[in-house]
């Protein structure tokens, strides 16, 4: 079942954040146009108020010359005329003053804007500059003015005080157009800082809607029709055809499912085409358990048989890449058995613990001895009706509740392929297996007294490596295949030894220098075979040699990076290669030689030790010592001494 993918990696999530982000630019977009666009209506009361500077200068200056033409033919009296002229003058210094005061204050009253509140304002350096400017220069002139603005100015001082105004005429509309343009030079700079803010937003908005339509074409375009065209295909017949996941989304989901029920169907098609096929049980049971895989969980496959008296059941085959102590010949009593259940409801028998199962039935002898085996949940599968009523084929998982309803309705679907095929099967030899055979007895018939030496430390690099499984920094690192990998790999450590000539391999005495370079190529000879082997598989869409290449270019190499060829050091060094590296120097240790005795296991183990750190990962040594039960079984059914 395809996992459910990382909240932001669903497709929803994604689209619905790529719409908010644009709309969140949009509205961000929008928003700050008009919120600068209502701050230009500020802009205008401000530039309104400055204007007004500009028209009050002239209104001083028209007011003068008009009291001067008009003073004498006026046909108001003199006092009348005078204290109108002196109210203008007075309400215009007011007005200036006002405005003025309020631009250096930043903060334009209700009286001067006609607004309900205060306007804040901000001007840059410019602005503030000219307005001081305007500001002192102002002060300076109507400190002249207010001597003239007494009601009870005689008519002479009047006039001198319109000879002033006249007089600073250039300065006053100087100053005022000067703080005008100032204001107007910052008006405009804010309106070109809107423009270009707003060219900004446009084009990361345009940025980001091409990036989204990219993405959107990588994570969901693109997949989508490489969903489609792999469904397609299938659909032509293509069974087993994985199409690309991609991106841990609702369509790699899809892509997901799709791919187990391909791989299903192709095992399925596979299965029904080689079984029928094979010529042994050991034979088909290899298929029944490569195949099953893809559709079930799977671990252990054996196939138990009645015997002749009825009462005990016998396991005839077994087929598994664990560790197993169940081994052919082990009988079980029958009866009132789980199995002569199976036998006779002649139906898949389900069991989800076998724990439980055997704690509840004391009578479930084959159940326990699984659960002891190291299995947890498990299938009885009865043969039909064109096999021996007398046979269970068992499926067991290392893990509880492995199978469900569905499984026992896939099993009983194809029942009669599955009997069939162990009627009647015939299958060519695994291909990978022989090769790897082949090469390891090559290096075997170069060097003919490390033949038991290739069986011993292939072992002991296996129970090596499922010590680290169980515990200690390598546990997620190893697994079933890769102890079973280790177990097949190991033999081909000196593999490269095929290219170094007999007079240097062979020579009984010591190697000298330029003889001691040559042999410490075999490490690199070694490797190159293996690549080329790896690289024959890779053609045909396989990778196997992988931890082989590791083990024959490394097997050398020292943890404190003294070793050979390339000095590596600590976990640089392959974790199969330091495994192999221990088992194969443990064992020659151990084992008698042309040049050496068999040492004591004990004084092997004291030099192991002494050694880990600097020759061996001490990690690795640790296992060792925890595997040394099942390591001295091997020793001592093939011991060199």
């Amino acid at each position: 079942m395809a996992l459910k993918p990382t909240w932001y990696r669903s497709l929803s999530v994604q689209i619905n954040a790529a719409l908010i982000m644009l709309f969140s630019l949009a509205a961000g977009t929008v928003g700050f146009t008009l919120y600068e666009l209502d701050l230009r209506k500020h802009d205008y009361v401000i530039m309104n108020l400055v204007g007004q500077l500009r028209v009050i200068a002239k209104q001083l200056v028209s007011q003068s010359l008009y009291y001067r033409e008009h003073s004498k033919a006026s046909t108001l009296s003199s006092n009348e005329n005078d204290q109108l002229f002196i109210e203008g003058l007075s309400q215009g210094i007011n007005d200036y003053e006002a405005i003025i005061s309020a631009l250096q204050a930043r903060s334009l009253p209700p009286e001067l804007t006609g607004r309900t509140d205060p306007l804040r304002c901000n001007w840059d350096a410019q602005a503030r500059a000219q307005l001081d400017a305007t500001a002192k220069a102002w002060q300076l002139y109507k400190k002249g003015l207010e001597k003239f603005t007494a009601a009870d100015m005689p008519a002479s001082e009047l006039m001198s005080s319109t000879d002033y105004i006249l007089g600073n005429e250039p300065e006053l509309a100087m100053i005022s157009r000067d703080l005008a343009n100032a204001f107007q030079s910052m008006m405009e700079g804010k309106l070109a800082a809107i423009t270009w803010v707003n060219r900004l937003l446009l084009a990361t908005i345009l940025v980001v809607t091409a990036v989204l339509t990219g993405l959107l074409f990588k994570t969901f375009i693109h997949p989508l029709k490489a969903t489609l065209s792999g469904i397609g295909r299938v659909t032509q017949g293509e069974f087993g055809h994985q199409i690309p996941v991609t991106h841990n989304n609702e369509i790699g989901q899809v892509a997901d499912a799709f791919n187990a029920l391909s791989c299903r169907l192709d095992a399925l098609f596979r299965l029904t085409d080689k079984i029928t096929q094979a010529t042994t049980l050991d034979e088909t049971l290899r298929f029944v358990y490569e195949e099953f895989r893809a559709i079930l969980t799977l671990d252990w496959l054996g196939l138990v048989r009645l015997n002749e008296a009825g009462d005990r059941f016998v396991l005839e085959h077994v087929f598994t890449d664990l560790r197993t102590q169940l081994v052919v010949g082990a009988s079980f009593n029958a009866n009132n058995s789980l199995l002569q259940k199976a036998l006779d409801d002649g139906a898949p028998l389900h069991i989800p613990s076998l724990v439980e199962t055997a704690i509840v039935n004391p009578d479930a002898e084959f159940a326990a001895r699984l659960h002891e085996d190291g299995r947890r949940s498990a299938l009885f599968f009865p043969l039909g009706d064109h096999y021996p009523k007398d046979t269970v084929l068992i499926f067991a998982a290392s893990q509880g509740h492995a199978y469900n309803a569905e499984h026992l309705e896939l099993l009983t679907n194809i029942a009669t392929q599955v009997t069939h095929g162990f009627e009647k099967t015939v299958v060519t030899e695994n291909l990978v297996i022989s090769a790897i055979t082949g090469l390891a007895k090559l290096a075997e018939n170069r060097d003919p007294e490390t033949g038991d030496h290739l069986i011993r430390m292939a072992r002991y690099s296996a129970l090596i490596a499922e010590e680290l499984g169980k515990e200690g920094p390598y546990q997620e690192q190893i697994n079933a295949d890769y102890v079973r990998d280790i177990h097949r790999f190991a033999p081909m450590h000196d593999i490269g030894k095929v290219g170094i000539e007999d007079s240097i391999l062979l020579k009984p005495g010591k190697l000298t220098a330029e003889e001691r370079r040559e042999m410490e190529r075999h490490p690199l000879i070694g490797a190159e075979v293996l690549r080329h082997c790896e690289e024959q598989m890779q053609r045909v869409g396989h990778s196997v040699f992988k931890l082989g290449i590791e083990i024959a270019e490394s097997h050398h190499e020292k943890y404190d990076g003294s070793g050979y060829p390339h000095g590596k050091a600590g976990n640089d060094i392959p974790l199969s290669a330091r495994i192999v590296a221990t088992a194969d120097v443990f064992d020659a240790l151990t084992s008698k030689r042309p040049y050496k005795e068999a040492w004591p296991i004990e004084k092997a183990l004291a030099v192991m030790d002494e050694e880990a750190g600097r020759h061996f990962d001490p990690e690795i040594v640790s296992a060792l010592h925890r595997a040394m039960t099942n390591i001295m079984a091997v020793y001592e059914d093939l011991k060199h001494v």
